[in-house]
């Protein structure tokens, strides 16, 4: 979900196992109205996938825009219904449903975790009770951002508890509250809050508490051990290019998705995510003080400027004034992807065929700000 640096594992060797295609095809499409998102999107897509694509619009209507293809073995765009891994941005899901616990009275965002998960955050330099799930959501807290080695079960899966354990065994990254680190581990303690509160599995929890109510279809928390995705889906891949050739190995199905969990398992498409990070804007998931909480920023070392980080929500300051609030995604499953919103019902999302560590001249962030500059409020 977070990855610096560009894969160096891609090699002649695993070219020769790979498919080999020329450049890419042309799907990029006539748009008179978004001719820079276009423009930006070809540019983007030149260092990430097989193809990229842009779902944007406001409460009334929607737009598209295509470059390269959906998979190497059919010529077609991505469609914005297609099922696709959304990596980080599942941590935007399990935040919302820490949140509405908190409206609940049945957590505190500034009480120590270890009030809650009694005895699970100690020791290796780790006290849970300085740590409050404020700060876990924000990723304030310093728990370390590596994951470790975990034990996968019988079936191939991991629990929340394993993963949990793994990455603990990591020595914090600083102080709690003294500055920002990202860590998918604070995550994992955010969906093992969610267990031990509601009773349900985290996944069982995220479904019926947003994906059901709102109705998003496309959405899904996999269960351990399935890799699956509902057709339409949207192939991922690993690889890299040489000149005009493309070398690039499938990853959809190769990874178990349980190692993540509710810092980053889930998937969905452009349709949905944009339905879900609208409706969060829009005060339909949390209460307005909460999502005031939710919005209280702190700055993220190493990001460009005009970005912070709520309770699991980014902060984009746009060129055309204002802000959008969504999240980010990478994963090892060949999906790169970012949702956005604004209060005035701007929405946009962006997703390409492959794990992006190194983005080229033009960044995700380019995309996204052009598609909500040009899309008017409604």
């Amino acid at each position: 979900m977070k990855f610096r640096g560009t894969p160096r594992w891609v090699t002649a060797v695993t070219a020769v196992a790979v498919a080999l295609t020329m450049a890419t095809p042309a799907y990029a499409l006539p748009a008179a109205d978004h001719a820079e998102t276009q423009a930006l999107l070809n540019s983007y897509q030149a260092s990430a996938g097989p193809g990229a694509a842009v779902h944007a619009g406001n409460r009334t209507s929607s737009w598209d825009v295509h470059a390269g293809t959906a998979d190497t073995d059919a010529n077609r765009p991505i469609g914005s219904n297609d099922q696709f891994r959304i990596a980080s941005q599942t941590k935007t899901f399990t935040a919302v449903a820490v949140l509405q616990l908190v409206d609940e009275g049945k957590v505190e965002l500034d009480a120590p975790i270890e009030r809650y998960l009694p005895g699970v955050v100690s020791g290796n330099g780790y006290d849970g009770t300085k740590i409050s799930v404020r700060q876990i959501l924000q990723h304030t807290s310093g728990i370390t951002g590596d994951m470790g080695a975990p034990r996968a079960g019988a079936d191939g899966s991991y629990s929340l508890r394993e993963v949990i354990r793994a990455g603990l065994a990591g020595p914090p990254q600083f102080p709690p509250g003294t500055r920002w680190g990202y860590s998918n581990v604070n995550y994992m303690l955010a969906g093992l809050l969610i267990e031990q509160i509601t009773g349900m599995t985290a996944g069982a929890a995220i479904t019926a508490r947003i994906i059901t109510p709102l109705g998003l279809t496309r959405t899904s928390y996999p269960r351990p051990a399935d890799r699956q995705l509902t057709t339409p889906y949207l192939p991922g891949y690993m690889g890299g290019r040489a000149g005009p050739f493309f070398f690039w190995l499938n990853q959809t199905f190769a990874h178990e998705l349980s190692k993540w969990a509710t810092a980053g398992a889930m998937a969905s498409t452009e349709q949905d995510l944009t339905a879900f990070t609208q409706a969060l804007a829009d005060g339909r998931l949390v209460s307005p003080a909460t999502l005031a909480q939710m919005r209280t920023t702190v700055p993220m070392p190493g990001y460009p400027e005009g970005m912070g980080y709520g309770l699991g929500l980014w902060r984009l300051d746009l060129t055309c004034g204002g802000q959008a609030w969504g999240h980010f995604g990478d994963l090892t499953t060949g999906h790169s992807s970012g949702t956005f919103a604004t209060d005035d019902g701007r929405h946009a999302a962006l997703v390409t065929n492959a794990y992006v560590g190194a983005e080229g001249k033009t960044s995700r962030v380019q995309v996204v700000n052009s598609a909500l500059c040009g899309t008017p409020a409604g």
